[in-house]
């Protein structure tokens, strides 16, 4: 079977700093990607760079909200951005496609298997898959938090061995990167290190993300069984030099060795995708984060909060409103607040489609 792996490149690393396409940049990591293609790994590209490379073309008559500038300069930059794609790698003789997503093309599982079945049915025909947010219909509750988010949701849809983002820095450092006495973490366990207080909370000037938003991503698709490691996409064959497991500065997420289904994946990631919120008791809350699979029973449940509808995603919260996890309810929200309270009822929500988030300091 083929190895298979994401690779994220973001916009600070395919442009200048006049806002241009660095197409020096973007040759030498579709360089990168064209050799790993041709030694049978199929490798997801998730770009970003096309608001970045739209604000090169045009200049607006008049000053824009930034939710129309998003809009119009995403619109005009992806043509200019795939087609230097299918330029770069039309030189090795390799198709690529494009793949626009929004949040709801993972809310529901319907549209999540048509995306997955779409991506798989090109990667069986040797094409590369480059994939970026719709920005032109993306708008505030239907936004990734950037293309890190992205690339996390595609790696583990597509079952993926690695997601590797390449950032403009090393990986993850104890401090400031820039401050002499800041050391990059090499490798990171999540169930053991804990370095939230450590990172940088600054973003990029042409990404919407930062550090945290790839730590948070890298965390939850490493506990999946993917191994993330987070790279300098400037550095000279950082991605053959990575796959080949060459010891080069970087920052690796050690994957969980727990094989997780393929729908608790999609429900792992839907978080920013539900409709409503349950609320449980303590005994509901202890059952769930012990160690035994158990489902959510009404009986466990006091307060039902939003309107859903059956198999929709939802918050499990405690009484204290902290968040367990989410996972795929049975029942609209007016029976589930019906039910709520009661024994001898069908679970709210079952096992299979339940998943329950890390909680810290113990709880």
């Amino acid at each position: 079977m083929k190895e298979r792996i994401v690779v994220k490149i973001g916009s600070q690393i395919l442009t200048r700093i006049d806002g241009t396409l660095d197409v020096t940049q973007m040759s030498a990591l579709v360089d990168q990607i064209a050799e790993l293609h041709k030694n049978n790994i199929e490798v997801i590209l998730v770009s970003s760079g096309a608001v970045a490379a739209g604000k090169s073309i045009v200049k607006t008559k008049s000053k824009l909200d930034t939710i129309s500038s998003r809009q119009l300069y995403s619109s005009i930059g992806q043509v200019k951005l795939i087609n230097r794609y299918a330029d770069l790698f039309g030189h090795h003789n390799i198709v690529c496609g494009q793949i626009l997503a929004t949040k709801e093309d993972f809310a529901t599982r319907r549209h999540y298997l048509n995306q997955r079945n779409c991506i798989s049915t090109m990667l069986e025909n040797n094409v590369i898959p480059i994939i970026n947010e719709n920005d032109a219909i993306s708008v505030n509750e239907l936004m990734f938090t950037d293309n890190d988010e992205l690339s996390g949701l595609v790696a583990t849809m597509m079952s993926c061995k690695k997601l590797i983002i390449l950032s403009n820095i090393d990986g993850i450092y104890s401090g400031n990167p820039s401050a002499p006495d800041s050391t990059l973490f090499t490798k990171i366990d999540t169930r053991k290190d804990n370095i939230e207080d450590c990172i940088q909370t600054s973003k990029s000037s042409t990404g919407r993300g930062g550090m945290i938003t790839k730590y948070n991503i890298a965390r939850k698709v490493s506990e999946e069984g993917i191994e993330v490691i987070i790279a300098n996409g400037t550095r000279k064959n950082i991605l053959i030099d990575l796959v080949k497991g060459k010891d080069v500065p970087a920052t690796h997420f050690i994957p969980s060795d727990k094989a997780v289904k393929s729908i608790k994946k999609w429900i792992a990631h839907s978080e920013s995708f539900t409709k409503g919120e349950v609320i449980v008791n303590d005994g509901a809350r202890e059952a769930l984060l012990g160690n035994k699979a158990v489902s959510l029973l009404p009986v466990g449940v006091t307060e039902i909060a939003g309107s859903f509808e059956a198999d929709d995603i939802v918050l499990i919260k405690d009484e204290s409103r902290e968040l367990l996890g989410v996972g795929r309810i049975a029942y609209n929200s007016e029976k589930a607040k019906d039910i709520i309270g009661k024994s001898n009822k069908k679970a709210l929500i079952h096992y299979d489609y339940l998943y329950i988030e890390k909680i810290k300091n113990g709880r």
